[in-house]
C-alpha cells in the first residue's frame, strides 16, 4: 500500500473519532474536537490526491478506494447534522428543516447513484475515476457539514440557552448556512449528471476504459502535439525539397 493509500485509510479510520466526540456531550467541547477532526480528514482527501499525481501513485485500487472514503466522510457528516438533536433540534432546523431534511437526502441519493454506476463499470472491468465537477462538490459539501458541526458546537457550548436577544442573529445565521447547503446540493444534481451522460456509454459497452474530462484534455493535447509534430515535419521536407531542387539548378 503506498502512501496515498494510507492516507486514504486514515480518512476512514478518523470517522469513528468524528462520530464518538460529536456524540458525547459529556465531554466539553466535544463538538469543536468533531469538527476539527472532520476538517483534518476533508484535507487529507485532497492530500492524497495530490501525492497520487506528484508521485505518479495513481492506481485503480486508490481511485476505488478514495471514492469509498469520501462517501462515507461525507454521508456520515450529513446525518450528524440532520438526526443528531441539539435543544432539541437538529442543527439543520426551524423553520426550515424539511428543506435541510430534503437537500441531505438529494445529495445521498446522488453518491448511492453515482456508487451503483460504479459497480456497473467496475463488473465490465472498467474503472470510473472522480471528476473535476465532482471535487467541486465534494469540497462545497465539506463546507457545508463543517459550518453546521461548527454551529452545533456554537449551540452547545457557547449559547447553551436560545433567548430572544440572540434568537435573531442565529435565525440570519441558519438562513445562510440553508443557502450554502442549497448550493450543494445544486452542485450534486449538476456533477451527478453530468458524469451520468458522459459515462452512460459503461451500460452499453463490454469492456474497455471512460475516459473523463481530464483524460480528454490530455488525449486533445497529445493530438495538438502530434499535429504540430506532422506539420514540422512536413515544413522539413518541403524545405529539403527546395534545397535539393536549388542545387540542381
Amino acid at each position: 500500500m503506498n502512501t496515498p493509500n494510507k492516507i486514504t485509510l486514515v480518512r476512514l479510520l478518523l470517522i469513528p473519532v468524528i462520530v464518538f466526540f460529536y456524540l458525547a456531550d459529556f465531554i466539553p467541547y466535544g463538538r469543536l474536537v468533531s469538527t476539527i477532526v472532520f476538517i483534518i480528514a476533508c484535507l487529507t482527501d485532497f492530500l492524497d490526491g495530490y501525492l497520487a499525481r506528484k508521485n505518479n501513485q495513481v492506481t485503480d485500487l486508490g481511485k476505488f478506494f478514495d471514492s469509498i472514503a469520501d462517501k462515507v466522510l461525507i454521508m456520515t457528516g450529513m446525518l450528524l447534522i440532520v438526526a443528531v438533536p441539539v435543544q432539541g433540534y437538529t442543527t439543520v432546523f426551524n423553520p426550515t428543516q424539511w428543506l435541510g431534511v430534503t437537500c441531505v437526502i438529494i445529495m445521498l441519493a446522488r453518491e448511492f447513484i453515482i456508487s451503483a454506476l460504479r459497480q456497473v463499470a467496475a463488473s465490465k472491468g472498467i474503472v470510473l475515476a472522480a471528476d473535476k465537477g465532482g471535487k467541486i462538490k465534494a469540497t462545497v459539501q465539506y463546507v457545508a457539514v463543517t459550518l453546521y458541526m461548527a454551529f452545533g458546537f456554537v449551540l452547545t457550548d457557547i449559547i447553551p440557552e436560545i433567548t430572544e436577544s440572540n434568537d435573531n442573529a442565529l435565525s440570519i445565521v441558519r438562513y445562510i448556512l440553508m443557502m450554502i447547503l442549497i448550493i450543494a446540493t445544486i452542485l450534486t444534481i449538476y456533477s451527478g449528471a453530468s458524469y451520468l451522460i458522459r459515462n452512460r456509454k459503461v451500460f452499453t459497452s463490454e469492456k474497455g476504459t471512460v475516459i473523463t474530462d481530464e483524460d480528454e484534455d490530455i488525449n486533445q493535447d497529445k493530438e495538438t502535439e502530434v499535429t504540430q509534430i506532422e506539420k514540422s515535419d512536413g515544413q522539413k521536407q518541403k524545405e529539403e525539397n527546395i534545397t535539393k531542387e536549388d542545387k540542381k539548378e
